[in-house]
């Protein structure tokens, strides 16, 4: 898998995001460097694992959607029988 690829806007909005969260909830203030360190941090060690979980209910709600699928072809081919 490659590396997740964020627009600088993005990037910058969870850069933001980082640095409210560490100044509201943690009451420790974090500079923009250490912000971006900590995003590239979760993007590389987390990510990957959100990212494979994702495809992974993604795979079962698509096995989901063909199982209904060849339920309906069933039904009309049955239909189309009698």
């Amino acid at each position: 898998m490659t590396g997740i690829e964020l627009s600088k806007e993005e990037k910058a909005e969870l850069i933001a995001r980082i640095q409210h969260y560490f100044n509201s909830e943690l009451d420790q203030p974090i500079g923009l460097l250490k912000a971006e360190f900590v995003l590239e941090f979760f993007a590389k060690e987390v990510g990957a694992a959100y990212y494979k979980k994702g495809l992974e209910d993604a795979q079962v709600a698509l096995a989901r959607r063909m199982d209904d699928f060849s339920e309906d072809v069933y039904q009309l081919q049955r239909t189309v029988t009698e």
